[in-house]
């Protein structure tokens, strides 16, 4: 593949784990599941959600169809649990019931729901399955690694410049976005669930 081909790919991947892991609507996510941190605590836990969700993606890229083969688990299947996860996340924030969370919960925001599903969920897992199986050569295989790398640097400068606003707006506006968060992500775990619902129609109609 000649370098402008392999340009359009690195482009493409880019835009399109842009688009499906949505940096922007992520903040006030972030926001409302780390209000109650210290700035650096906030900042550790930022690092430690894309790296989750890096390592993750590059699972699914080097073994994504072996380990859904050997599992018998379907797209669908990974897409509807998902969905679910994060709709229980959401009625925490929009209830007000997220407790304080202890050190051991530190880690699990990080890894859930933030790490995945939200960030490396089922849409971003399909998508690097797509990307790895339309792959001809090792320049295409490294080529969507970068550009897997270089998604997952925008998503950290998003998360880690979301502190700052969230020093300005205050306890008020923290508690606002925290609902404005978890509307957010119960209509991203519906979609995800009538997604899985529809495709499931198609598999067994």
């Amino acid at each position: 593949m000649d370098a402008t081909a392999l340009i359009a790919l690195f482009t493409s991947v880019v835009v399109t784990f842009f688009v499906i892991m949505d940096p922007l609507g992520t903040v006030p996510i972030f926001i409302g599941l780390t209000r109650k941190e210290k700035v650096n605590k906030q900042k550790q836990l930022a690092l430690q959600a894309v790296l989750i969700s890096f390592l993750v993606i590059i699972i699914f890229a080097l073994f994504g169809n072996q380990i859904l083969g050997f599992l018998d688990i379907s797209l669908p299947s990974l897409q509807a649990s998902g969905g679910l996860l994060l709709l229980l996340v959401a009625l925490e924030l929009l209830t007000g019931k997220d407790a304080e969370p202890s050190k051991t919960g530190d880690v699990s925001v990080a890894l859930v729901p933030l790490g995945t599903p939200l960030l490396a969920g089922p849409g971003a897992i399909a998508a690097t399955i797509i990307f790895v199986r339309q792959s001809q050569s090792v320049a295409d295989f490294v080529t969507i690694l970068l550009g897997l790398v270089v998604v997952h640097i925008i998503l950290y400068l998003f998360l880690r410049f979301s502190i700052p606003v969230m020093r300005i707006v205050g306890r008020g506006g923290i508690t606002v976005a925290t609902k404005l968060a978890g509307l957010l992500l119960a209509a991203i775990a519906v979609q995800m669930i009538v997604g899985a619902i529809a495709e499931f129609v198609k598999i067994y109609s």
